[in-house]
């Protein structure tokens, strides 16, 4: 009996029984799979402002995944951004989403999409879909977590590649490599937007994507339709305006960073400017205060302080064989302040800083780059030998000019007895003239060759004093 038992067992399954065998083993595949969508359910339980309870899901949900609420009026998404035992506070994405005791809420797994190349010239929102009235978007074959991890580091090409930005402030005294990642530190209303939008414009990436993270609403049609100019073809805009949700703001950043890296994978050189980081930072508060978790730094919570690394680490080289991501992240410092928790933060993770003073804005110096504080971590691969030299004799003579300046202003200073001296006050200004540049100017070409005429056609006889009537841009 237990022979002809083990001889039946272990012949294969014929007929109805193998297509119950085949049907049984797809749903343990398709519900083994953590990214599955299993259609666990729980009901609202509480509701407050910014979020509400679901009880039913806690063993179901983990911490970041998304629910969909059924509502009167729909089904609306939202973010588990707590976990408790018998409860999960969920973060609605939609602002104002009529939430009601005991509706009916659904596990929906990990927030995906699914880019594509017919994506490019579009303008999406956080969650993908179109918002420039151009008809819906074609979804790519492979759908893509938002949430996804950096590449591990041993794997990840070497940046060695310098490129033109066009901007010749940056191309001097910062310049870049593909795969790097350079932060721009500025207060409100200095020219951050106005700098991203002329390194927007160069010619040396496949891909260009934007994440435009709590910017005026007036302001998104200008930047995409007037800035991007010919760029327009090959980028992708995502969009959350300053009256979205906050979830939509924290989304926006991930949503672009995943597209550009689904154009990497693809062998593209891809740009990525987020402007801002801050408001990210912000959105990231507003959704973990409204959650109960506690600030540690003036008013910064730790996660604000763990999503940071985790978005930015995303950006730069990737494997061998595939594109590079280049990231030129825009961070609003509070009142100026340069320390500050965020401005700290994003500084000690990024490839480099320029630095946009508001001194320099007032004196109508734009880009209001400063030479001196601005620093790319990676400037001596685009450099060449004599051009290194060169800029460090730039640096020196700018640090020079603007230390006496006001020793020079009071007339403490006779020209012939410091020939250093002499040399910064007859050659500074004319470099700072040079790095004048506004966003209607045709993108430099060879930065240094252009300083070089310059100071080559300036008068032989310019008084020493020259630069002491002249602004400090």
């Amino acid at each position: 009996m237990t022979m002809a038992t083990d001889t039946a067992q272990s012949r294969p399954a014929t007929g109805d029984g193998a297509r119950k065998l085949n049907a049984l083993a797809g749903l343990v595949k398709r519900y083994s799979n953590p990214d599955s969508s299993v259609a666990h359910g729980g009901h609202v339980q509480t509701i407050a402002a910014g979020n509400y309870t679901v009880s039913g899901l806690s063993r179901h949900v983990r911490l970041g995944e998304f629910v969909a609420h059924r509502s009167p009026t729909g089904i609306h998404l939202g973010e588990v951004v707590r976990v408790e035992q018998e409860t999960v506070v969920v973060c609605p994405i939609e602002p104002g989403e009529p939430i009601g005791i005991h509706d009916t809420v659904i596990r929906k797994g990990a927030f995906r999409v699914a880019p594509a190349a017919s994506w490019c010239g579009r303008t999406i929102n956080a969650l993908g879909e179109p918002i420039d009235n151009r008809g819906p978007l074609t979804q790519g074959d492979v759908r893509r977590s938002i949430s996804n991890t950096a590449p591990p580091s041993m794997t990840r090409k070497r940046v060695e590649t310098g490129f033109t930005t066009g901007v010749r402030a940056i191309d001097l005294f910062a310049p870049l490599c593909l795969g790097q990642r350079l932060g721009i530190f500025a207060g409100s209303g200095v020219g951050k937007s106005t700098l991203l939008s002329m390194l927007a414009r160069a010619d040396a990436f496949d891909k260009v994507v934007i994440a435009l993270v709590g910017e005026r609403g007036r302001e998104v049609r200008e930047f995409i339709e007037d800035t991007l100019g010919d760029n327009l073809a090959k980028s992708v805009a995502v969009v959350a305006t300053s009256d979205e949700s906050p979830m939509l703001r924290k989304m926006a950043p991930l949503t672009a960073v995943t597209i550009a890296e689904h154009f990497r994978d693809q062998g593209d050189n891809v740009l990525l400017i987020i402007d801002s980081v801050t408001r990210f930072a912000h959105a990231i508060r507003e959704v973990a205060t409204a959650s109960g978790e506690p600030p540690i730094a003036r008013g910064y919570p730790a996660s604000v302080f763990t999503e940071l690394p985790r978005l930015l680490e995303r950006a730069g080289p990737g494997a061998e064989g595939t594109g590079t991501i280049t990231a030129i992240i825009s961070i609003l410092v509070d009142g100026d302040n340069h320390n500050d928790p965020i401005a700290d933060s994003t500084r000690g993770i990024l490839d480099g800083h320029i630095v946009l003073e508001r001194s320099l804005a007032d004196e109508g110096r734009y880009p209001p780059i400063n030479p001196l504080s601005s620093i790319s971590r990676l400037a001596r691969k685009a450099w060449t030998p004599d051009q290194e030299k060169l800029v460090a004799r730039l640096k020196a003579l700018i640090h020079r000019y603007e230390e006496t300046r006001d020793l020079r202003l009071i007339g403490g200073y006779r020209p012939g007895s410091d020939p250093d001296l002499d040399m910064a006050i007859k050659q500074v200004p004319i470099i700072y003239d040079v790095l004048r540049q506004t966003p209607n100017d045709k993108p430099a070409a060879d930065s240094f060759a252009d300083l070089a005429i310059a100071l080559r056609n300036a008068p032989a006889n310019q008084p020493n004093g020259a630069g002491n009537a002249r602004a400090r841009g």
